[in-house]
């Protein structure tokens, strides 16, 4: 590279005002320099300077201006060592600290969540409340602001913990909203991949996270909301008084797309020449494969075709895998050849071992993953391979918009300037996003239609005086304020339902008198009443095979659901022995979320709605905690999400070292007592193999308390 002639070509640029073209050329030259262990010159330096890029001023090379700038654009971010923004970020990061709320949009490599940290270094603010699309995501925050802040703020991510004197709340959107009875005030509402409160991408959940927002929007003095790819934002209630920032064109690294699907003739053709990328590129890549079956396609061409690594870490992952889910699944043979899967239902803390693995160096080389890859973690690649170009929704396209969102995973400050970005499949034609959010009508029996009107249409105020009218036939005036005033004691947002429960429960009393047999410790017991249950949420089986009838679909979910009662008693592996041959290891993942996640929030609005009409006196809230664990003690299953498996915690137990059995206040006792236990005390552990001790040291890096700072 003549790096002369290309500063030459770059200074041509930012006179023309195509300031976009010019930075692409300079991390250009900035990757060569990276590559050839090369200095940077006085002239590479000033053009990183005029380009905005900040941090990447290499200052031993620098004038006095430059190494000036450099100096004048740190802040503390809560590291050891001040950090350099770059001009976007300081722009942004000014403005809240000016007290205004934003909704930005921009690249994946901006460093949008960088500004936070920032913020609460220098704010110091009392409470900061994070809201984050999953719960993979949740503890990624929580490690990165634990070891920044945690000796001064009380790191909250579960719904019963008690208040510190200045709190970091880190929730997914359904454990947010019940802190806005708790909380007079928020310093600044973080809300990570607003989009979703669109329908348009997350229909499903959308309605909690709006009511997330409404609600904790009016004890929030700041608001700053967080998206990829959002090129303009339609006026709705959620953010409005929120200033609209698009930093869309403002990228710190340069994506090189490769357009292989022009010469690729078949499927054959297309798996060949996905091995030779992997086998010609020794380096970090993800492959969007769309869906669990083109998963489980491209898992199978790998293991027919990549060799077994040497590499002693995924040997011993491999074998762990094998004793903790069964000899049977495909990951056990991937791993060892250096390949990985990540979706939205594999145990959280298996994912995180990946994620682990994936950024050490002798790990994991490759990921295949859903779309769970770009909402699930911050983790990126060099290299992104698009598989498939399906949305993992039927038969439908990826949208330019989460075609974007894949491929900003390639390419990471300071450690790939260019990724890679090859297609197998042609991809979206590329299309600018406008976000409109709106009232979705599921959400709408919990609406007050005064106060939100002008967001209204008048069949949707229609809609929710029918609701409130007919529920209070049902529940009464005094019931119907029980279940939605203030935080609601209802999961579920979708008011058909409830209202169909509802009426149900009332229409036929009798039906409903054995309720209290899900309260009973033998599960042959729950049967007629979970298959009721199970009844008036069909999508909750819909993974089960399409030739077996709707009822027995129905009897092998409550068949599931019996012998997951076991879950701490049973190893995994005995317990997919006892479902045989209905359900193999990846169903189990899909089965046990949609009974922790699906069943209990349906069977804890039942009771609720029960006690309202029935008024028998019966309570089944321990069989919904129950649920909610997965027939885990609590401890057990909130812990997986901090990266302990189950596994582990179970042999543990075993040793009489730690009591995971025991009732504690909440998560954070059961931490504090964990810590009391301390780190060398479980490592030392004769039961726990060395890849549980890995696993271990982990686990223990996102729960020891941080160091206070000196004066």
């Amino acid at each position: 590279m003549d790096v002369f002639a290309e500063c030459s070509v770059i200074n041509d640029l930012l006179v023309a005002g195509k300031e976009v073209k010019a930075r692409e050329r300079l991390i250009n030259i900035l990757d060569h320099h990276k590559r050839n262990a090369l200095p940077y010159s006085r002239c590479v330096n000033h053009f990183i300077r005029a380009t905005g890029l900040y941090p990447y001023m290499e200052i031993e090379s620098a004038d006095w201006s430059e190494r000036f700038v450099f100096e004048a654009f740190k802040v503390d971010s809560g590291d050891a060592e001040d950090k350099t923004l770059h001009r976007e970020q300081s722009a942004v990061l000014k403005k809240l600290l000016a007290g205004e709320s934003l909704a930005v949009s921009a690249p994946t490599s901006f460093g949008k969540t960088f500004v936070i940290d920032a913020f609460i270094a220098i704010a110091q603010p009392a409470n900061v409340m994070i809201i984050v699309p999953t719960i993979a995501l949740m503890d990624e925050v929580r490690r990165r602001i634990y070891r920044k802040f945690g000796a001064e703020y009380k790191i909250i991510t579960t719904t019963d913990a008690t208040l510190g004197e200045r709190n970091l709340f880190v929730f997914p959107q359904e454990r947010a909203a019940g802190y806005a009875e708790i909380l007079s005030s928020i310093d600044l509402l973080v809300v990570d991949e607003f989009y979703k409160a669109s329908s348009d991408f997350d229909q499903d959940r959308c309605p909690s996270l709006l009511k997330a927002i409404l609600k904790l929007s009016k004890i929030s003095k700041q608001r700053y909301f967080l998206a990829p790819n959002i090129r303009s934002l339609g006026e709705n209630v959620f953010t409005r008084g929120m200033e609209f920032v698009d930093k869309l064109d403002f990228n710190t690294v340069f994506l090189k797309q490769h357009e292989l699907y022009k010469r690729i003739k078949n499927e054959e053709e297309k798996g060949e020449v996905l091995v030779n990328l992997l086998k010609t590129n020794a380096t970090k890549t993800l492959i969007y494969a769309a869906s669990y079956s083109q998963i489980d396609k491209v898992g199978q061409l790998l293991a027919e075709n990549m060799a077994v690594l040497e590499r002693p870490l995924l040997t011993a992952f491999a074998k762990w895998l094998s004793e903790s889910y069964g000899t049977d699944w495909s990951l056990t043979e991937l791993v060892t050849q250096g390949v990985g899967i990540h979706n939205g239902q594999i145990h959280r803390s298996l994912s995180q071992i990946q994620i682990k693995l994936f950024e050490s160096k002798r790990g994991l080389d490759t990921i295949i993953s859903t779309s769970s890859i770009i909402e699930g973690v911050n983790t990126s690649a060099e290299v992104v391979i698009l598989w498939k170009n399906g949305s993992g929704r039927g038969r439908s396209k990826l949208n330019a918009f989460t075609y974007k969102n894949i491929i900003g995973r390639a390419g990471r400050m300071f450690k790939y300037f260019i990724g890679q970005i090859y297609l197998l499949e042609k991809p979206p034609e590329d299309t600018d996003t406008q976000l409109e959010i709106e009232f979705p009508d599921s959400m709408l029996g919990g609406i007050d239609e005064t106060e939100h009107k002008e967001s209204l249409t008048k069949d949707q105020i229609a809609q929710i005086i029918t609701f409130r009218e007919r529920m209070t036939e049902l529940v009464g005036a005094e019931g119907f304020r029980r279940l939605y005033d203030g935080a609601g004691l209802l999961r579920s947002n979708d008011s058909q339902l409830i209202l169909t429960i509802a009426e149900h429960l009332h229409a036929n009393r009798s039906t409903w008198n054995g309720l209290n047999f899900l309260n009973s410790s033998d599960p042959a017991d729950w049967g007629r009443l979970l298959g009721l249950v199970i009844g008036f949420k069909t999508q909750i089986v819909h993974s089960f095979p399409q030739d077996v009838t709707w009822s027995r679909k129905r009897d092998m979910f409550v068949k599931f659901v019996q012998v997951l009662s076991r879950n701490w008693d049973w190893k995994l592996p005995r317990i997919l022995q006892a479902l045989a041959p209905d359900v193999d290891v990846n169903l189990f993942f899909k089965l046990e979320r949609d009974v922790t996640f699906g069943l209990a929030s349906l069977v804890h609005d039942i009771n609720e709605l029960q006690k309202e009409i029935l008024k028998t006196g019966v309570d089944v809230g321990g069989f919904v905690s129950k649920l909610s664990h997965g027939f885990l003690p609590s401890v057990v299953y909130q812990l997986e999400e901090y990266g302990l498996p189950r596994m582990i915690a179970r042999k543990i137990q075993g040793t009489g070292l730690i009591d995971f059995e025991a009732r504690y206040e909440d998560l954070h006792a059961a931490l504090a007592n964990i810590n009391r236990v301390g780190k060398d005390a479980v490592l030392q552990l004769p039961a726990l193999s060395d890849f549980e001790k890995y696993i271990a040291r982990h686990f223990f890096e996102g729960i020891e308390p941080a160091k206070t700072p000196e004066p």
